[in-house]
């Protein structure tokens, strides 16, 4: 049931309202701030696994969402399928249910690519009435920057302060970038990651960072596979220090859950030669602290002398892309800045 506004007190009280966010991190907050409208999780990470532009998308993700992620977190296929179904409805009757849709995301990879979903769905069905955007890539007093999720209540009464209304350019855009996202051809989604959009600042570079997951020319690797094997160049660490280390310091647009982070490794440790050895027991259920060792065979890969997928890792999806070892494929070109045939 919706909350009934009250101007008189709530920074949303003035209409019905309801705030869409990638994920539950901040809801907390907003009610401490003072907030009142209803909250809505759309949390489809789009940054990571198949993204075809086929009619069952819905199902191909909840199969991928309860595989990868779907052990650490409890949940089963049909779990997903339901969680999926609640955030697809919500966001298909927002514009009907409520006058003011107000969208609360920052710059990585993660929230942008969900923003795209959520404005081209207001694209292609209908606008609320009212429909405002908060998207932010620093805040005051914050040293690095990595969320919403990092902020406190008062945070968000600044930020609401700040927020701007979305325009039909915008939707236009978000629809856009959402129906290439979902192409096998990167071209015309590295083309946007190019470009400057005012009234959706922090999309091209999020694309960039996107677009880095493909494999590198250079040695076969995407960005965050290539961070993880450095970090273990280093020294021998736990998985749960190897987030840290991405989160802190090393990733330059941080966009993964742990869990996240976690479906990588998985994956790497499935190729036919090991990049890493597990040191202490692989199926201990307190998985941060499995403690990783890179082998010779990464080290050769992180030098450029053996190209990763050489080594048959599994099959993966950048967007509508899919890798598939031993055929042809997209590559990432750091020295051009875009994705090149392979």
């Amino acid at each position: 049931m919706t909350v009934q506004p009250d101007a008189t007190v709530a920074p949303d009280g003035d209409l019905p309202t309801l705030h869409i966010r990638c994920g539950s991190d901040i809801r907390q907050a907003l009610c401490d701030a003072g907030f009142t409208g209803d909250f809505l999780e759309y949390s489809n990470p789009y940054c990571m696994g198949p993204v075809p532009d086929v009619p069952d998308l819905q199902a191909i993700r909840a199969r991928f969402i309860s595989d990868a992620f779907g052990g650490p977190l409890g949940l089963s296929e049909v779990d997903v399928v339901e969680k999926l179904r609640i955030e697809h409805d919500g966001l298909i009757g927002a514009a009907t249910r409520y006058e003011r849709v107000m969208l609360w995301f920052e710059h990585d990879s993660y929230d942008q690519l969900i923003l795209a979903r959520c404005l081209a769905q207001f694209h292609q069905t209908g606008a609320p009435k009212v429909l405002e955007l908060v998207s932010v890539d620093h805040f005051p007093g914050v040293e690095r920057f990595i969320g919403l999720g990092q902020l406190p209540a008062q945070a968000f009464l600044t930020l609401w302060s700040e927020r701007h209304a979305v325009t039909a350019s915008d939707l236009s855009m978000g629809f856009r970038t959402w129906d290439v996202l979902r192409s096998d051809d990167p071209s015309a989604l590295s083309g946007i990651a190019r470009s400057s959009i005012p009234g959706l600042p922090d999309l091209p570079r999020a694309l960039q960072r996107h677009l880095r997951e493909l494999p590198w020319t250079i040695d076969g690797l995407s960005l965050t596979e290539r961070l993880v094997l450095q970090i273990l160049d280093a020294e021998s660490q736990t998985i749960g220090r190897i987030f840290s280390r991405l989160m802190r310091e090393v990733e330059p647009l941080p966009w993964l859950g742990d869990v996240m982070l976690l479906a990588i490794v998985e994956a790497m440790a499935k190729a036919s030669q090991p990049v890493f050895t597990i040191t202490n027991d692989s199926t201990a259920p307190n998985w941060p602290e499995r403690r990783l060792e890179i082998t010779a065979a990464g080290k050769a890969v992180l030098k450029g002398e053996i190209d990763w997928l050489s080594l048959s890792p599994p099959e993966r999806w950048v967007g509508g892309v899919r890798i598939v070892p031993g055929t042809p494929h997209w590559r990432w070109d750091e020295a051009a800045g875009k994705p090149v045939r392979a």
